[in-house]
């Protein structure tokens, strides 16, 4: 068999990129269902839930390569002509249906790649090379536009596969031709082609149907990311202190099956009385309210909140309580860090610049989310690490005197 097309047969090459992507798209598509049906309250739901997950994602990958190499060596082929191409209409519904089809193939897992790379917490796609693309930013609002993108195309793909298996079948049961059985491995016998069409209307056409899909997709994210928003917390109020935060942040990190997720607090308040002329000892104190709600942590947010972790619907505050003592090698806060009603004793090493009126510093810690009632159902680090790293940083002003 010829490796390569003629103007009236597939060559081998052509026969075995179509049934390889067949073969790939046909396993996808259960599997992607498949796990999205899966429940994830427990550890080894979760794990599950994730491993089917990353198999998908890294098949999709595969088809992704496997149809731009399709493409181009279809681009570089001659390509054989319909055997109804006198049935004008029909031939040019199967040629819009074989330009959509083309489009999903790369549409489909391309997309599903980038919502994938966009998002921080996932199942990760198992190949030695890093999880993020180029260009690709980690940002949830880009992650659920490209996954609602990845769901619609999804459809446009099954219902583009139905209608190409349809029209193949009809060939083979109605008309009788040889249309499926030149794609088949041998060589079919074929009648001679009827006066071939070409007209670049059927690629205009799937291009529009195209814009439309992502017209679909875009309104249907907008919708998802309306729908999602909470009412918000309440913002805490304001505290009056010797030291006034003028920024800083306190960020978050947890390995979640073998990636890092990283994420961050927004609203929170710091009572800071502090001493800067104490050269040792106790040299004052700290009381830091953090709201959970203000938690944004990827794709993983909403679980955050869950019962079995933060519990943000009964628990809306953490609390940390300590006293500002000099270190061998800097400082340290000393006190109780409260998550849920668990208080545990923290100390918190930071650096501190203090220049008149005004003090920065950082302090690292790291935490285990078990001593504070954090993911109990997931009591081993095979999906969740049980380290929380925290990073503190702050700027702050003393405030005035009368």
């Amino acid at each position: 068999m010829a490796l390569s097309n003629t103007s009236e047969r597939y060559g081998s090459v052509a026969k075995t990129f179509h049934w390889l992507t067949a073969l790939l798209i046909l396993t996808l598509i259960p599997l992607g269902f498949y796990a999205n049906q899966l429940p994830y309250t427990t550890s080894e739901e979760l794990a599950l839930k994730a491993w089917y997950f990353s198999v998908h994602k890294t098949i999709g990958v595969a088809a992704f390569f496997v149809a731009l190499g399709r493409i181009l060596w279809a681009l570089s082929q001659p390509k054989p002509g319909l055997l109804n191409a006198d049935h004008k209409v029909e031939s040019f519904a199967a040629e819009v249906v074989h330009w959509v089809l083309y489009a999903s193939l790369v549409i489909v897992p391309l997309s599903g790649w980038i919502s994938h790379a966009a998002a921080s917490g996932y199942a990760p796609i198992w190949w030695p090379l890093g999880q993020g693309l180029p260009l690709v930013p980690q940002s949830t609002t880009v992650e659920h536009v490209v996954g609602a993108l990845h769901g619609v195309a999804a459809k446009v793909l099954i219902a583009s596969l139905i209608l190409h298996i349809a029209g193949a079948l009809k060939h083979h049961v109605v008309d009788k031709d040889s249309t499926l059985r030149r794609m088949l491995p041998g060589r079919a016998s074929l009648p001679p082609l009827p006066p071939q069409h070409a007209s670049a209307t059927p690629a205009l056409s799937a291009s529009v149907l195209w814009v439309g899909v992502l017209g679909i997709a875009g309104v249907i994210a907008l919708s998802a990311e309306q729908t999602s928003v909470a009412a918000p917390a309440p913002e805490l109020a304001e505290v009056s202190s010797e030291w006034q935060v003028l920024e800083g942040g306190i960020n978050i990190s947890v390995v979640q099956f073998g990636s890092e997720v990283a994420g961050s607090f927004s609203d929170w308040t710091a009572e800071i009385a502090f001493d800067d002329t104490i050269d040792m000892g106790k040299a004052g104190t700290v009381r830091t309210t953090i709201s959970i709600p203000s938690l944004t942590l990827g794709s993983v947010t909403d679980q955050a909140m869950g019962a079995d972790f933060f519990d943000a619907a009964n628990h809306a505050t953490a609390v940390f309580e300590a006293d500002l003592m000099h270190a061998s090698d800097g400082y340290e806060a000393q006190g109780t860090l409260t998550i849920k009603g668990n208080e545990v004793p923290v100390v918190l090493p930071f650096t501190l610049s203090v220049q008149g009126d005004e003090a920065q510093m950082r302090g690292d810690l790291a935490l285990n989310r078990l001593d504070f009632g954090i993911g109990q159902n997931m009591p081993d680090e095979s999906s969740l690490g049980f380290t929380v790293n925290v990073n503190v940083t702050l700027k702050a002003g003393r405030a005035a005197t009368s």
